[in-house]
């Protein structure tokens, strides 16, 4: 994760700064190969529970060209008449129906967000599965899900259930309006 540097900012405060380069690829089209170059700056706080501050450039710019098949997602999740429930996405063998690419893939942003708030030089957060989904019907133009997520961390290789309240709309984005580690599966 390259190098750290350790700085020190009036008052007192320390923190670490890392940069970093690395490749960007669409996983949306299974596109291998690289789409931008990016270039990070991410500086952690070494007070606990501050989440990371983090600047970036890319090389180019990215292609945004998901509107038809936001929109089309959009549609389709307004007019079920009965709202969405559904769980195990990818299922235990990482098998995953195609209509609920876009679920998982809402989930997967919004766990951005939560791995963000609370990343640390000692975790590295990973989403592996949409353990449930419910969909919630709403008057407004926004759709809204309460998931349950497992997040896998690759350095103490636990798995970690989160909860997530998410408003999505083509026009306005992600918002994760609250979201709660779980306790883990068997624990008191």
């Amino acid at each position: 994760m390259g190098n750290p540097e350790d700085i020190e900012e009036s008052g007192g405060a320390k923190k670490r700064k890392y940069k970093i380069t690395f490749p960007l690829r669409d996983i949306l089209k299974n596109v291998g190969s690289t789409v931008a170059n990016c270039t990070a700056e991410i500086i952690y706080s070494l007070s606990p529970h501050i989440a990371p501050e983090i600047s970036y450039t890319l090389d180019q710019e990215l292609n945004k060209d998901t509107l038809d098949a936001d929109n089309a997602f959009y549609t389709k999740m307004r007019s079920l008449e009965k709202p969405l429930e559904a769980g195990k996405i990818p299922d235990d063998f990482g098998n995953m129906s195609p209509e609920m690419e876009p679920i998982r893939n809402l989930a997967q942003i919004a766990c951005g967000y939560i791995v963000w708030q609370n990343a640390t030089e000692e975790t590295k957060y990973n989403m592996i599965q949409v353990q449930s989904v419910q969909q919630v019907k709403r008057e407004d133009e926004y759709l809204e899900f309460y998931y349950l997520v497992f997040f896998h961390d690759m350095v103490s290789q636990e798995i970690i259930p989160w909860k997530l309240q998410v408003l999505w709309h083509p026009e306005h984005g992600v918002e994760v309006k609250e979201n709660s580690r779980q306790p883990r599966y068997g624990s008191t």
